[in-house]
């Protein structure tokens, strides 16, 4: 019989070699940027090549899988750490407060990001042979999964699309299709498939969620959410709280003070102005929750983030980036 002490050689690693190749392909596609959006239908490339200060973003429905580096991502009381090994699956537009943490200019954060489009879900999911577990009802809608070989091929031959602009429109629909079966079948998927599947409650509560991202300036009666999710009041908070951490109230603050930060931040509007455009009708109410949120009154953090001596923000809610 064999040995097998320490002299016997290891199995390779298919998902090593994959992400490396992954980082490659990354790193020569986006160059020096920070952001790339591809030619790809939803395929975003992102780098960066140092930890950046935690700031508020949405993530929008996406599969975001890290090459190199690590990335962190605050949802209500809940973390989620993604890295090279565990991807970020995002189910429904959630603000976030985002930061990477692992990165530096010889091995850069590198990300792929794939915008998801949901009634590709839905007709994969009414294909018998797709089996997922069901979600807890009390799961957010934000999940991570291992960062499977499988995944990782898919991944990485998307991206050579780039290179073969002729193949996009035949090819990258299939491509995705299969990245999105390969989420479906593992356990971060179960949490997907509840809210793209019609008649869910939590499809139903991604209608609320999905009027109040679309409406955010709009004064917010809970009874009117009610009906449009077609459930009760206290159902639908219970709900909402589970996919998002947050009530709708809360979640609504939060979209009103992103917008307006970034309405300051990059179209140089005052604190007054940027308040009324998000849907306050009280300066000193929004200067109070600014401060709450962000440490410190709107315009002192707007100076903040302008001074050279800042450390990096991330991409904000115009961007969305991951």
């Amino acid at each position: 019989m064999k040995n097998a002490g320490k002299n016997a050689t290891a199995p390779p690693d298919p998902a090593r070699a994959l992400r490396a190749e992954l980082a490659r392909k990354i790193a020569f596609s986006i160059g020096s940027r920070e952001r790339l959006i591809t030619d790809v239908p939803g395929l975003l490339l992102s780098r960066r090549t140092a930890p950046a200060a935690p700031a508020p973003a949405t993530y929008q429905p996406s599969l975001a899988v890290v090459a190199q580096g690590r990335k962190r991502a605050d949802l209500g009381g809940t973390t989620f750490i993604f890295d090279e090994s565990r991807y970020l699956l995002t189910s429904l537009d959630l603000p976030v407060i985002c930061n990477v943490i692992e990165a530096s200019e010889q091995v850069p954060y590198l990300c792929f990001v794939l915008k998801l489009d949901m009634p590709v879900v839905r007709e994969l999911l009414s294909r018998e042979e797709i089996l997922a577990t069901e979600a807890p009802s009390d799961s957010p809608a934000m999940a991570t999964g291992e960062t499977t070989a499988e995944l990782l091929d898919a991944c990485c031959r998307l991206i050579d699309l780039l290179n073969t602009p002729q193949d996009i429109p035949f090819l990258s629909g299939l491509i995705q299709r299969e990245i999105i079966y390969r989420i479906l079948r593992g356990p971060a998927g179960a949490r997907l498939r509840a809210i793209a599947t019609l008649g869910d409650q939590s499809q139903r509560t991604a209608k609320a969620i999905a009027w109040v991202r679309a409406n955010y300036a709009k004064p917010l009666r809970v009874e009117d959410l009610a009906k449009i999710a077609g459930m009760g009041v206290s159902t639908l908070h219970h709900h909402f709280r589970a996919l998002t951490a947050m009530s709708p109230l809360q979640y609504q603050k939060q979209l009103r003070l992103q917008a307006a930060r970034e309405r300051m931040l990059m179209d140089g509007l005052d604190a007054a102005s940027a308040a009324f455009e998000v849907g306050y009708e009280s300066a000193s109410q929004f200067n109070r929750e600014y401060s709450r949120f962000f440490g410190q009154p709107p315009m002192r953090d707007i100076r903040t983030l302008r001074s050279p001596t800042a450390l990096p923000m991330e991409f904000g809610n115009r961007q969305s980036a991951i």
